[in-house]
């Protein structure tokens, strides 16, 4: 079965119902020596991939352009429309410590009680199977209910969700700007929303040496949007008046505006790396240096691949292509 992925533009019928069993997702990288396995595993292959067709997908376009819109992109929203709701219906509780509140357990418990079922309204009857091992990927992918923290695995759980829904075929190529313009964008508001209100800790997080507390890979698909800009350089995301004026076109821009309402004092001692990025003469050196960056702190960083599952949809295997 190939996955879109490597065939953009191929006929719809590679995306042919699955013969396959499906299973739930589990742990598979324990020490620090399996991270050789994650690297040369099937499931990484295929992570990566969808990335980069992504990627490639919204370069140059801006978040407000015309796309195609399918019915599975539709309920995507409308899913994340529900997490968003309970939000409203699940406030945060007094309590005396001022970070991590409390009622994102409640919050999340609800998820975990009603994930196969969101997920069940995405897919078709005839891949009904699928809908449990495609949720355990939703469900690692808002934070983690314990510790009440959210970062880099939680978003790549995120990606992965998605991932699994071109694998069996109900994401399909042309909806690669939807994709990521809607949904994931969607995803991101929610995400923001979460960390605001249950004022959730960053998970394994590099500090003031990170590129950014909760979030990677809008950084990455919204620097490739910018990528040929007219007037946009990279040295004009530190100036306030051009992030209030763009950031509604570009997903970069988006997120230095949250970093700004979040955090207090000069932009280049909060976000330090963010800052000499700026210096970058291209938004495509931009693009390359974050996509390179990203393997390197966060897909090659066992603590964060330690809690990635696999299934039969992302497998531990060897890469066999």
């Amino acid at each position: 079965f190939t996955s879109f992925l490597h065939l953009p533009g191929a006929p719809e019928e590679v995306a042919a119902p699955l013969q396959q069993s499906f299973m739930i997702p589990k742990k598979e990288i324990n020490v620090v020596s399996d991270m050789a396995k994650w690297k040369r595993s099937q499931a990484y292959a295929d992570y990566m991939g969808f990335i980069l067709t992504l990627n490639e997908g919204v370069r140059g376009k801006k978040l407000t352009c015309e796309y195609k819109v399918s019915e599975p992109i539709e309920k995507l929203v409308a899913l994340l429309n529900t997490l968003d709701r309970w939000i409203d219906e699940t406030p945060p509780v007094d309590q005396p410590s001022r970070f991590g509140n409390k009622a994102f357990r409640t919050w999340y418990a609800k998820l975990d009680q009603e994930a196969e079922k969101l997920v069940a309204t995405v897919i078709p009857k005839h891949l009904a199977d699928a809908a449990p091992e495609v949720a355990v990927y939703l469900k690692e992918s808002v934070g983690n209910s314990t510790r009440i923290d959210y970062g880099t695995g939680h978003e790549a759980a995120f990606a992965a969700f998605l991932c699994c829904l071109c694998k069996i075929g109900v994401l399909r190529v042309d909806d690669q700007m939807a994709i990521v313009f809607k949904v994931f964008n969607r995803y991101l508001e929610v995400m923001r929303k979460l960390q605001k209100t249950y004022r959730m800790e960053p998970a394994g997080s590099q500090g003031v040496w990170g590129l950014d507390d909760f979030q990677f890979l809008p950084f990455i698909w919204g620097s490739s949007q910018l990528i040929d800009h007219p007037n946009l350089e990279p040295r004009h995301f530190v100036d306030e008046k051009v992030v209030n004026e763009n950031h509604k076109d570009f997903m970069f821009l988006e997120c230095i505006l949250f970093i700004t309402e979040m955090k207090t004092g000069p932009f280049a001692e909060h976000s330090n790396q963010l800052w000499n990025i700026s210096a970058v003469p291209s938004w495509s050196k931009v693009n390359q240096g974050l996509i390179r960056m990203y393997k390197a702190e966060c897909l090659e960083k066992f603590p964060v691949i330690q809690h990635f599952k696999f299934g039969s949809l992302l497998p531990i295997q060897p890469v066999t292509s």
